[in-house]
């Protein structure tokens, strides 16, 4: 998938509604403190991040796609945010250390999960947060519209809290913050969202 190709017609009502949820549920885990900085992986346009930045000293927004940071950017301008700082490029290039670290949907798209739950890992401070909020496991409908999708379709929220555990995160928990349906090929699809939580200690 392309998401430059979707970057400018990103923000739709359903989205932005379903990203505040997500970012009410992330500020439960995190308590919000101006004192910590954070990192939001696959930040798209920044929907999450928007319902947070004021109550974190810094955020750092990275994504790989080019047309969405172009979008985050011109919303960062034209609403004055002072501490989000954008990134066009992989994480695994990213230096920067961090207290915080979350993403949204971003998950099932990368094949290596290990590999990038590892990178979290690194860049995260000593008792730093993870936060990854994607979705549970599913039959593929989710994705049937997008015939060059080629990740996973959905997780076992079990499943994925052992692979934390086995990199080194500690006091690893889940649960399913969000249920909605979506109409694909004229047939309504259920699905949810599961938020785990893990710390660096």
């Amino acid at each position: 998938m392309s998401f430059d190709d979707y970057a400018r017609n990103w923000d739709t009502d359903k989205r932005i509604n379903r990203a505040r949820i997500i970012a009410n549920e992330i500020e439960k885990v995190i308590q919000g403190s101006k004192e910590v900085s954070a990192m939001e992986f696959g930040c798209g346009t920044g929907l999450i991040s928007f319902n947070l930045y004021d109550k974190l000293k810094k955020i750092t927004l990275i994504d790989s796609s080019k047309g969405m940071i172009d979008i985050l950017n011109s919303k960062i301008k034209r609403y004055k945010v002072k501490n989000m700082i954008t990134k066009c490029q992989d994480i695994l290039n990213e230096v920067d250390r961090f207290d915080i670290i979350y993403n949204s949907m971003v998950l099932h798209h990368i094949n290596n999960t290990e590999e990038i739950i590892k990178k979290f890992y690194e860049l995260l401070n000593n008792d730093g947060y993870l936060i990854i909020v994607d979705l549970n496991k599913e039959d593929g409908k989710f994705h049937k519209e997008y015939p060059d999708f080629n990740g996973h379709n959905g997780f076992e929220q079990e499943e994925l809290q052992d692979v934390l555990r086995r990199v080194g995160f500690k006091n690893v928990g889940s649960k399913t913050i969000y249920y909605d349906t979506k109409i694909i090929d004229g047939e309504c699809v259920d699905y949810s969202l599961f938020l785990i939580e893990a710390r660096k200690f």
